[in-house]
């Protein structure tokens, strides 16, 4: 159990402009992970395995991408009690993301909008991050996600996401695909049918040639947004399938302000994340469920708050959840909650 309760540094964080506090947190988390002083945050973790896409996760709560977009705190994550972290978006090459200030908190809804942009330090910094971390050698699940760069025209848009694939490949459980963040221009053009189509193509022909040379399958998703209609969804699910992607990660941030109007920051352009996002993520993961059926993996990500909304998202369809800004409201301690729930439910 972490020593220092949340409730306790949440004030002074809140009390910081949101990306101030991000960086902040990252910043003490990178310096003092694999020290003693790294027992301020610890939790035992949950044991509650499952086995997914061949993998053996060892419970079912997730860090969701983009927190730690550059790799630095992966051990100092891991050690909050999480079964798998994923990490990321990388590109290819560094890029400062958009123009600040680009995150801003709704704490009347529990909710985040942010409009960073894949803020990164690049490919070749982000690898000797992920290398130095111990937290696969302990058994522990982790999932690298890529994207592309923003100056990268998105008729080329293939091209950053396969030199990102040939990087992480060695050094990933799992690959996400990120195709739909809403801030980067167009990006979310690839989850259409013929885009999706190609990009998927490409991807499954460079991972069989890397399987070849790397002498393992490593598993691919592809992470998806909210803001689909069921036909969308159906387009989307048969892709998958037709180039044998291993799971998918549903949901992204949401464009959506309905659940919003009114607060402070609402109208601020970028994806919504948080509590608002449930409903819309659920209704997608359950979409995929019915059209993928029984076995194929998904990944429930968006508006986990509460233990209770970590079951709803199994309830959904989905294997496995992951948090991002649940983590920022509740603390690490949402981490063990989630994780107990769900442990609870599988011993059922």
């Amino acid at each position: 159990m972490s020593l220092l309760p949340y409730s306790l540094a949440r004030p002074l964080l809140f009390g910081l402009d949101p990306e101030a506090a991000h960086d902040l947190t990252m910043q003490s988390l990178a310096c003092l992970q694999g020290t003693p002083l790294a027992w301020a945050w610890c939790n035992a973790m949950v044991d509650d395995p499952v086995t997914l896409a061949g993998l053996r996760f060892p419970n079912r709560v997730g860090l969701a991408a983009g927190l730690d977009k550059n790799a630095r705190c992966i051990d100092g994550l891991g050690a909050m009690g999480f079964g798998f972290v994923e990490v990321g978006t990388v590109t290819p090459k560094a890029q400062p993301g958009n123009p600040k200030p680009r995150m801003f908190r709704l704490p009347q809804a529990n909710a985040l909008i942010n409009r960073l942009g894949f803020n990164n330090d690049g490919l070749d910094a982000f690898l000797a991050n992920v290398q130095r971390s111990s937290f696969r050698a302990k058994g522990r699940i982790l999932g690298l996600n890529i994207g592309k760069n923003a100056a990268t025209p998105i008729e080329n848009a293939t091209s950053d996401y396969l030199a990102c694939l040939d990087g992480v490949y060695p050094h990933a459980d799992y690959v996400t695909v990120n195709i739909s963040s809403p801030n980067t221009k167009n990006l979310r053009a690839l989850q259409s049918d013929e885009a999706l189509d190609a990009l998927l193509g490409a991807v499954a022909q460079r991972r069989e040639e890397l399987a070849q040379q790397h002498g393992r399958r490593v598993p691919i998703f592809v992470k998806i947004a909210p803001d689909l209609d069921e036909a969308q969804v159906d387009v989307i699910a048969a892709t998958l399938q037709r180039h044998a992607m291993d799971g998918v990660v549903a949901t992204n941030t949401t464009i959506a302000r309905d659940a919003v109007q009114g607060l402070p920051h609402a109208e601020e352009a970028g994806g919504l994340s948080g509590a608002p996002v449930l409903l819309a993520s659920n209704r997608v993961i359950a979409q995929l469920r019915a059209r993928l059926g029984k076995g194929f993996p998904i990944i429930g990500v968006g508006g986990v708050l509460s233990a209770a909304d970590a079951l709803s998202k199994i309830e959904a369809g989905a294997d496995v959840v992951q948090i991002y800004t649940g983590l920022i409201y509740r603390g690490p301690e949402l981490v063990g909650e989630a994780a107990k729930a769900l442990q609870k439910l599988s011993n059922r």
